[in-house]
């Protein structure tokens, strides 16, 4: 048991460094400019390509995971994430950045991969939902971490110092993984060949769309109110940078908490509290949208409820996705993960085209309108499935 809880740490440690490492410098854009002689869009486009590289290679370590093994994907992610960092560190211009934080998200989006599938293996039924409770909640701070550890640093050192600290944590957590990482992929299971019929499969299959497409319209939503919350405590409520940055932190610690509450909900049916959470997520969205003209503290207190449910619903999605896909688990987690990626590229582009066409209020009325649709129809789809078992 000792064994299996320590597994759970160091891949949950792992699937932590990808959110991690593409926030931690976000406070000091200016001053990382300033160093590479460059623009604040192309610093920016450093996070956005390193979230794009991490959504895409989550298509190929699903399936590649499923093939050879957990172990050598996750401690080959793990060495092209220290390479990579070793090449950040010593980028003078911004088009090495560029090029070494691609390599970096190429490398450490086998954690996220390796971590669900290596808890899918160790436990069974609704015993995978305390452990994956653990690993959403560390999974969940490290957007959060990621820019508190990255203003920590740079205000002794400049911000080739994120670096060396990025490899001080990729080199525990790669020599952790090397040590006390087994090949947990069951011998019952025959090697795989990479098949894209899989992925269709898998997005037919009422559980897996239902749960993928959740995933993906609650990191859309998240990212809604990443993006377009500043503007609202400008605007509406005149806060400075650094109050505005506070703001966050209600929908990050609802987002931890809930995980942690979902991670015991043991003793539920695992789609009832889908759907359920899903729905609470639907009214707390509506909330937000009628109150958040009236206080900052009952705006505060409606986008802590909308994380409090997501993240009380993400345990119970990947526990309920490891459990359907035994065999191909690995390339369910990473289609799931994929389109929650996508979501959180896909929010802020289109809900920025909506405001434009309307106010602050379209934006989060057309993401109402599209999560309640979607959870009507995810509801009759997990609902539907489960009388027809019983």
């Amino acid at each position: 048991m000792r064994y299996r809880t320590l597994l759970v740490y160091l891949v949950a440690f792992a699937a932590f460094l990808g959110p991690f490492s593409q926030t931690i410098y976000v406070p000091i854009i200016p001053e990382v400019s300033k160093e590479l002689q460059t623009t604040s869009f192309l610093v920016n486009f450093s996070i956005s390509i390193y979230t794009v590289f991490l959504a895409l290679m989550q298509m190929v370590y699903g399936p590649l995971t499923d093939s050879i093994g957990r172990r050598k994907v996750m401690l080959s992610g793990l060495v092209i994430y220290f390479a990579a960092t070793i090449g950040c560190y010593f980028s003078g211009s911004i088009e090495f950045l560029l090029v070494f934080r691609s390599l970096q998200a190429v490398g450490i989006a086998a954690g996220s991969v390796v971590a669900v599938t290596v808890i899918g293996d160790l436990f069974d039924g609704k015993d995978r939902i305390q452990p994956m409770g653990t690993f959403q909640m560390m999974v969940s701070l490290g957007p959060v971490a990621g820019p508190v550890a990255g203003g920590f640093i740079s205000g002794s050192f400049n911000f080739h110092m994120i670096f060396i600290a990025l490899l001080c944590v990729g080199f525990i957590v790669l020599a952790g993984n090397f040590l006390f990482l087994k090949e947990t992929k069951p011998t019952s299971l025959k090697k795989q060949k990479f098949r894209f019929a899989d992925f269709i499969k898998i997005l037919q299959n009422p559980i897996g769309y239902s749960v993928i497409g959740l995933g993906f319209i609650q990191y859309y939503a998240m990212y809604n109110f990443l993006v377009f919350l500043p503007g609202i405590m400008s605007e509406r409520y005149g806060l400075s940078v650094e109050q505005k940055g506070l703001v966050f932190l209600p929908l990050s610690l609802g987002i931890v908490v809930g995980s942690f509450v979902g991670g015991k909900m043991r003793r539920f049916n695992e789609r009832k509290v889908i759907v359920y959470s899903a729905f609470l997520n639907v009214i707390a969205l509506l909330l937000f949208i009628l109150i958040s003209n009236i206080s900052l503290t009952l705006l505060l207190v409606s986008i802590s409820l909308f994380g409090f449910f997501l993240g009380m619903s993400l345990p119970v999605q990947t526990a309920l996705l490891t459990q359907e896909f035994q065999s191909n688990r690995a390339t369910a987690i990473g289609a799931y993960n994929f389109f929650r990626y996508m979501g959180m590229s896909v929010g802020p582009l289109l809900g920025s085209f909506l405001f434009h066409l309307g106010s602050y209020q379209f934006v989060y009325g057309f993401l109402e309108i599209m999560l309640f649709l979607f959870v009507i129809m995810m509801s009759n789809q997990l609902l539907r499935k489960q009388r027809s078992r019983l």
